[in-house]
């Protein structure tokens, strides 16, 4: 009897992990099935929930790139740019980004954007779109590339009514990976160290994501519409053409004489860096070890037996062990700590060239008040633009530090020269107007920063919120009657601004 006890208990063992095996195969092939069912998908259908339908994984964990959904009002703890920016819409609004689940309502949302009351309002070109939406691609393709880039951004409003997703890198048939903005293979091309064409697909890892976290600019072109009638585009454009370094493309907006805008204070023709995460991931170990993009910041993950890549895009900090710790020796605490030395460097470089640049916008501005010429001027211009430019493409891609340590120490490092050399030309300047021992002026909070450049900041508020109340209730509508309006998109949404 204690014998057949015995047999019987070692069987259920035995059997126990079998059974459990093969209900885990069973759940497999299912998987398996799903996966592989050829999915029913519009060509660039911007609704991501359609997608989801085929690969709930990737789907689910996209969506959770609404759990970053803080706002963190970087003027405020870093007034100085307020002056940095006078006279460009950055100096009303700029927020610490979040996920791509909120990509579309800060674009919609933020002061830089204005506040339309129709079509043909506001301060912003329609190339403001760009990278905020799947709508992009769609519409393009749908419309031509120069009709896309032409008119105000309020046009399109009730066009770009989804945030990005699905669409913007993946076929819609094979999900195979793909670039779904044109002016990516333009640039590369141009650049020639990658021929698009000739891409790789851990290299298309990487793609994917240069065709929005890069530098850009827009382009001025002229085209004639279906009916006849001349038009000017403002195409997005990247500025390759001599290279990927910040030296290289200051050199191609100065042959060019491009600006951005003209700075308030000092009057100097200013570039704008938007966020060059590829140029600079370029430069760094990672990309020369040849890890892409999503290879840390869309880690793959494991449910049961499917292996995919987490959608949910965001820091690899967020995530260490599963991706920093995968290549890197130590342990969690050790790599955090070492993260953030790199982090205290790049910001005690980023505060001094910003603290120079700003008093020298200020003390350039007192030297145009007190009479200086344009030709005693122009060296110190020339350095406030570099320096500033430099400034800005060290810091504006985000995780630079992480990305290229070396190299954004470096270009920061230079930005501070520039910015001196532009102050003792200027102190030669005042000193010749009586004004050697000027002090600029106290920029310590947002709101003096703001209140010295001039800016109606309470108007600009005023303004957005009837926009708010307006005409950005319409889009959606407009997109739900058009049938391409994805109402997950806003699920659970709440509106979220530093000027409430």
């Amino acid at each position: 009897m204690k014998k057949s006890w015995l047999i019987t208990l070692v069987s259920v063992v035995i059997m126990a992990p079998m059974l459990l095996l093969a209900v885990s195969i069973k759940e497999n092939k299912a998987d398996q099935q799903t996966i592989n069912a050829v999915p029913d998908i519009k060509k660039l259908d911007p609704r991501s929930s359609e997608w989801g339908r085929y690969f709930p994984r990737q789907y689910d964990s996209y969506m959770k790139t609404r759990k970053s959904d803080e706002i963190k009002d970087v003027l405020k703890d870093e007034p100085a740019l307020v002056v940095l920016w006078a006279g460009y819409g950055f100096s009303k609004d700029y927020n610490a980004p979040r996920g791509h689940f909120y990509a579309l309502e800060d674009n919609i949302n933020t002061l830089r954007t204005g506040a339309p009351v129709d079509a043909k309002t506001g301060p912003m070109p329609t190339a403001c779109w760009t990278c905020k939406s799947p709508d992009v691609p769609r519409y393009i393709d749908k419309n031509g590339e120069l009709d896309y880039y032409t008119g105000k951004w309020a046009r399109l409003g009730g066009e770009i009514v989804n945030p990005i997703g699905c669409a913007d890198c993946h076929d819609n048939k094979t999900m195979k990976l793909t670039v779904t903005r044109d002016y990516l293979p333009r640039g590369l091309d141009a650049e020639g160290t990658l021929k698009f064409a000739e891409a790789s697909h851990q290299e298309m890892r990487t793609l994917v994501c240069a065709q929005c976290h890069a530098e850009y600019y827009f382009k001025k072109t002229e085209w004639t519409d279906k009916q006849g009638d001349k038009q000017m585009a403002a195409v997005v454009t990247f500025p390759w053409d001599n290279g990927l370094a910040a030296e290289d493309m200051e050199e191609y907006y100065d042959q060019r004489d491009f600006s951005d805008w003209t700075h308030k204070l000092s009057k100097t023709p200013m570039l704008k860096a938007q966020h060059p995460g590829y140029e600079m991931f370029a430069t760094g170990v990672h990309a020369k070890n040849g890890l892409s993009c999503a290879d840390c910041h869309m880690p793959y993950v494991r449910e049961g037996g499917v292996k995919y890549s987490s959608h949910q895009v965001g820091s690899p900090l967020e995530n260490i062990a599963n991706t920093c710790l995968n290549c890197h020796q130590g342990t969690e605490k050790e790599f955090r700590e070492t993260v953030t030395r790199k982090l205290e460097r790049k910001n005690e470089l980023s505060r001094t060239a910003m603290g120079v640049l700003a008093k020298a916008h200020l003390e350039a501005a007192k030297a145009w008040e007190l009479g200086a010429t344009e030709e005693e001027m122009k060296g110190a211009l020339q350095d406030i633009r570099h320096g500033q430019w430099r400034w800005d493409f060290a810091i504006a891609s985000h995780g630079s530090f992480f990305h290229a340590p070396e190299e954004t120490l470096r270009v920061l490092g230079s930005a501070i020269n520039k910015g001196q050399e532009a102050r003792l030309k200027l102190r030669t300047v005042l000193a010749k107007y009586k004004a050697a021992d000027y002090q600029a002026p106290d920029f310590s909070s947002k709101e003096k920063a703001q209140e010295l450049i001039g800016l109606p900041f309470g108007k600009l508020v005023e303004e957005k919120k009837v926009f708010l109340d307006g005409l950005k209730s319409q889009w959606f509508e407009e997109g739900k009657a058009k049938g391409i309006y994805d109402p997950k998109s806003r699920e659970g949404m709440q509106l979220k601004t530093s000027y409430n």
